[in-house]
C-alpha cells in the first residue's frame, strides 16, 4: 500500500513538473487579413455582386415603368377626363409606392445573402483558427482585427497567421495589398 501511494505520489509530481515546464501560449491573429486572404471570399463576392446587380436591374426596370407613365401622364394631362386624370394619379402613387417597397424588401435580401454567402467562408477561417490552435497548444486565441484588445506585447502572443494560412493551403507569400500600396501603382 506505501509502495503505490509513494509511485501516485511520484507520477503526479512528475506531471505536476512537466505541465510547469510548458509555457501557457497565447495567440493572436487579424480574421480581417485572414479574410481577404481567402480564395472563398472572391467566389463569395462575385455570387452577392451578382445577386446585387440583378435587384438593381429589377429596380430600374420599375424606375423605367415609373418614368414612361409618367410622361405619359404630363403630355396626355391636359386632354384627360378628370376620372381618367385620377386613375393616372392613383396608378403612378401605387407604382411609386412599389418601387420604394421593393428597394427596402432588396436592401434586406441583399443583407440575407450576405450572410448565407459569407458564413461558410467564416466558419472554415473559425474552424482552420481553432484547429491551429488545438494543435499548436494555445490557451487563447485573440482577434486584434477587431479593436477590442487594447494591448498584446507581440513577443510573448504568437501571430497565428501564417499557421492558419498553412492551414488553408494559402500560399505564405499571399499579403493582402493595402489601399496606400493600391493607389501609388
Amino acid at each position: 500500500m506505501k509502495q503505490s501511494i509513494l509511485l501516485f505520489t511520484l507520477v503526479a509530481a512528475a506531471t505536476l513538473s512537466a505541465n510547469a515546464q510548458q509555457p501557457f501560449k497565447f495567440g493572436h491573429i487579424n480574421t480581417q487579413e485572414l479574410f481577404l486572404l481567402m480564395p472563398e471570399r472572391d467566389s463569395a463576392l462575385v455570387k452577392l455582386e451578382n445577386y446585387r446587380k440583378e435587384l438593381t436591374e429589377q429596380i430600374e426596370t420599375l424606375q423605367v415603368e415609373f418614368n414612361k407613365k409618367l410622361t405619359d401622364y404630363q403630355n396626355k394631362q391636359a386632354t384627360w377626363t378628370a376620372a381618367t386624370l385620377e386613375t393616372k394619379q392613383k396608378e403612378l402613387q401605387q407604382l411609386s409606392q412599389n418601387i420604394e417597397e421593393y428597394q427596402r424588401n432588396a436592401q434586406e435580401e441583399l443583407t440575407q445573402m450576405q450572410q448565407i454567402v459569407i458564413r461558410p467562408v467564416t466558419e472554415k477561417a473559425n474552424a482552420a483558427i481553432s484547429k491551429v490552435g488545438k494543435d499548436n497548444g494555445f490557451i487563447y486565441i485573440f482577434d486584434v482585427s477587431m479593436g477590442v484588445v487594447p494591448y498584446f506585447d507581440a513577443d510573448q502572443s504568437i501571430d497565428i497567421l501564417p499557421l492558419v494560412k498553412a492551414e488553408l493551403k494559402i500560399p505564405a507569400d499571399k499579403v493582402v495589398s493595402t489601399p496606400q500600396a493600391t493607389a501609388s501603382r
